[in-house]
Parts: structure tokens; sequence; C-alpha cells
């Protein structure tokens, strides 16, 4: 049966391609943001003997190197014979366009991402005629957004986050960190967009009540109310955003593995220009050198 969690768990990418990013790091390939990116129909079906549709099947063309297709299912558990179907998916797509086909499963929970990783073989004895392998986004690659900052400037990729952890020991903190980073955001699109769609994407999951709880203190916290709980979150906000925007740099240069010196270090924590550490945290997401981080063009 399809879920409203597995109908979140892949249709985030259709408008959101940046939820890709760890994909494409894994691959060696140019980041989403340097790509074409265009949803495809995900119907499947031949004749009309059997309906087939896959979750969300996007085509893109990267900045380098050759098109290819990209093919989302989300998975909440195993199913038999899934297999099957996703060797159908690669193969047709792969005739019907004459692309190279990527097929990715999305998992909320490792038994599930371990047994979707496959390999799924078509075999005779001795003799493997076909071999289905996804790419499988999950608990142990996709990280937990737990800093607010980073809630900010990636609210795609944290409420995707929050869903594939939505089964770990951690999805409490991290709604948590996730509701407090949407303070930052206008109501209508707190309210009405990252919050429903998260609590939509979270339905039937231990933390569906835990998020319902934390999206009353998001719709009720709004800037221009003037109450004194405001106005001290303001001023410490003001005071910390600086100092959060170094870390936010500084860790995901860190967790991307890109080289600083000393020199390079002090330059970024010794900033306190919004405007120039926001450019930075943006370019820290692709650079691969701090000299393409604190390029003047």
């Amino acid at each position: 049966m399809v879920t409203s969690t597995h109908e979140t768990s892949h249709r985030i990418f259709q408008d959101h391609p940046e939820v890709l990013f760890p994909v494409f790091e894994a691959l060696g390939l140019p980041p989403p943001a340097k790509a074409t990116i265009e949803a495809l129909t995900p119907d499947a079906t031949e004749i009309k003997p059997l309906e087939r549709r896959v979750d969300t099947v996007l085509r893109v063309e990267p900045s380098e190197g050759d098109g290819f297709l990209i093919a989302i299912e989300a998975q909440t558990g195993k199913v038999r014979g899934k297999g099957l179907s996703w060797s159908y998916y690669v193969a047709y797509l792969h005739a019907k366009f004459g692309l190279p086909v990527l097929l990715v499963a999305v998992c909320r929970n490792r038994p599930t991402a371990a047994w979707a990783a496959g390999p799924f073989e078509c075999r005779v004895g001795t003799w493997t005629s076909q071999t289905t392998r996804p790419f499988v986004l999950g608990p142990d690659n996709v990280p937990e957004i737990t800093d607010e900052s980073l809630v900010a400037r990636a609210p795609a990729m944290a409420t995707f986050s929050a869903i594939v952890h939505s089964e770990s020991e951690n999805a409490p903190a991290i709604l948590d960190m996730l509701a407090r980073g949407m303070r930052s955001f206008d109501k209508a699109t707190a309210k009405y967009f990252w919050c429903e769609w998260l609590e939509v994407g979270l339905e039937n999951t231990p933390v569906q009540e835990t998020w319902r709880e934390l999206e009353k203190m998001v719709a009720t916290y709004f800037p221009g109310r003037g109450t004194l709980f405001e106005q001290t979150y303001l001023e410490g906000k003001a005071e910390g955003k600086a100092e959060n925007q170094v870390e936010s740099v500084l860790r995901v240069l860190e967790k991307r593995g890109v080289p600083l010196t000393t020199d390079d270090r002090q330059r970024i924590t010794s900033c306190t220009d919004l405007d120039t550490l926001t450019l930075w945290f943006d370019r820290s997401l692709t650079v691969a050198t701090a000299e393409e981080l604190f390029s003047e063009d």
C-alpha cells in the first residue's frame, strides 16, 4: 500500500533535487546545483498488460560529462519480488531513453537499506545475465541535520533527513532542532510548506506525534508578536548568528574533506560579516579547495 511517508520520501526530489547531494558526492559527480534536472513520467507500462510505475524519474544533464536518468524508489520495508520490478524499471528506462540509469532506493531503517542494496541477479547456473544494484539513501549515508543554521540554509535537505532518520533513537532531537530552525522562515513558508510536508512524511512513524507537538511551537512563533520570549530569542539570534555561520562553514568543509591551512581557518573564524559568511557557506557545499572558497569571482 502506498503511504504518505512513501510519497513524500521520493516526491521531494522532484521539487528539490539538491537533496541528491549525497548521491552526487559519493559518485564523484558535479553537485546537483550545477546540473539541469527535469522530472519525467514515471510510467513504465508497455502496451497495457500490467501497470508499472517508478516512484520518480529524473533526467540529469550534468555540467560535465554525459546525461543520465535517476529512478527513485521509496522503500519502507522488504517486499518480495521488488528486485524483479527494479530490474525491469532499469532495463525499460535504459531502452526507452537510451541513457544509463541510476536506481536510488530511499530507506528509513538499516535492515531495509541493507536488503535494498542488493545485488538482485538474473542467473542461470553459474551465469549471471543481469545484475541490479540500487544506490541506497538511508540512515548510514544521509547526515543527521542537528544544526539550526543548516536547517535555515538547507530546509529541503533537513526535511528529507528527518524523514530518513524518523525511526532512529535520535529522531526527537533531530525534529526539535528542525522546529527551531524553521523559526527563521516566514509563516507561509514554515507552516504551509515545510511543516505540513514533514507531517505528511512522518505519517505512521514513531515520531509523528512528537512532530505535531513541535509544529505547534513553530506555528505560534513568528516575528511581530512582541512577546518577551520573542525579544529574547531574536536578541540571542542576532548575537550568535555570525558565530553559528562560522561553525557551519568549518563543519561542512571538514565533513567534505576540504583542506584548510591555519591561515585559512583564521580567516574564517575572524570574519563577522554575515553576507561574506553566507557566501562562504554556500560555496562550502561544492568547493574542492580553500582558494575556491575565498575567490573574488
